[in-house]
């Protein structure tokens, strides 16, 4: 009986113990905010790095996925509604969803590797410990530089991968569907908001921020030389790629949920 208990309280601690030491990670990283001539002059490099840089990655994935929609929306509607009902699937699908999530996947990848891998490489070669011993904060220095500059540049690569994952799935549809421009452009009109766009834009910066937050956790706490770093961008790279999909079924619950509800 004393086994069972005792193993039922390891499991337990083992599922509790990761959101406590994540949630006084949050809230170092907020206190470290504050501080804005630490981390002020790093942003514009982290935001060239993991924002700019990683706007071929959008760019391409909104490209063919906005072709994929076209063809898809074609085949699923056929003609049982008018062609320019094709639009606004492409809109509705790539502002709302795709453009997003996708993008978002995909920087996690290279976005949470890099800040893992870098981070790490510093810890195990004890350059957050000279850090610290000259008295210099790696929260601000390190940690709150790359999280505002995420979340400051997912919106934007978003903004851009939706506008592409438009003329892509434009191109499709007058190319290979024989549906014309003005059919197109109704469709989008039709039952566009900026509420669509508004809710793309923020949900890709909750991503952004989330994705910064694990990449610096995972190197920060990175151990046992290279394989460790390996192992933590692994581990980051994983982990971001599930808090995306929970922050995207987060917002829709909160969001979407009160909007169908008025």
């Amino acid at each position: 009986m004393k086994r069972q208990v005792s193993a039922v309280g390891r499991t337990a601690r083992a599922l509790v113990e990761p959101i406590g030491t994540g949630t006084h990670f949050v809230l170092e990283v907020a206190r470290a905010g504050r501080d804005v001539r630490s981390w002020g002059p790093e942003f514009s490099t982290h935001a060239r790095v993991l924002g700019v840089e990683s706007l071929p990655i959008g760019i391409f994935i909104a490209l063919f996925t906005g072709i994929v929609l076209a063809l898809l929306a074609s085949y699923s509607v056929g003609n049982i509604v008018p062609p320019y009902f094709v639009g606004t699937l492409v809109q509705k699908t790539v502002t709302l969803e795709l453009a997003p999530v996708l993008t978002g996947l995909a920087l996690a990848g290279r976005v949470g590797a890099n800040i893992a891998a870098e981070l790490g490489t510093m810890r195990v070669t004890e350059q957050i410990d000279a850090l610290e011993t000259l008295t210099f904060d790696p929260m601000s220095h390190l940690v709150v530089p790359r999280v505002l500059a995420s979340a400051a540049m997912f919106p934007i690569v978003v903004g851009v991968a939706m506008l592409v994952g438009l003329v892509s799935g434009w191109a499709a549809s007058l190319l290979l569907l024989d549906i014309t421009t003005p059919q197109f452009l109704r469709g989008v009109r039709i039952f566009f908001t900026s509420f669509d766009v508004r809710y793309g834009l923020v949900k890709s910066a909750s991503f952004g921020a989330a994705v910064a937050l694990i990449g610096c956790r995972a190197g920060l706490t990175t151990q046992g030389g290279a394989q460790g770093v390996g192992r933590g961008a692994t581990r980051a790279v994983v982990i971001s790629a599930v808090m995306i999909l929970v922050l995207d079924a987060f917002w829709a619950l909160v969001w979407l949920t009160n909007r169908t509800l008025k």
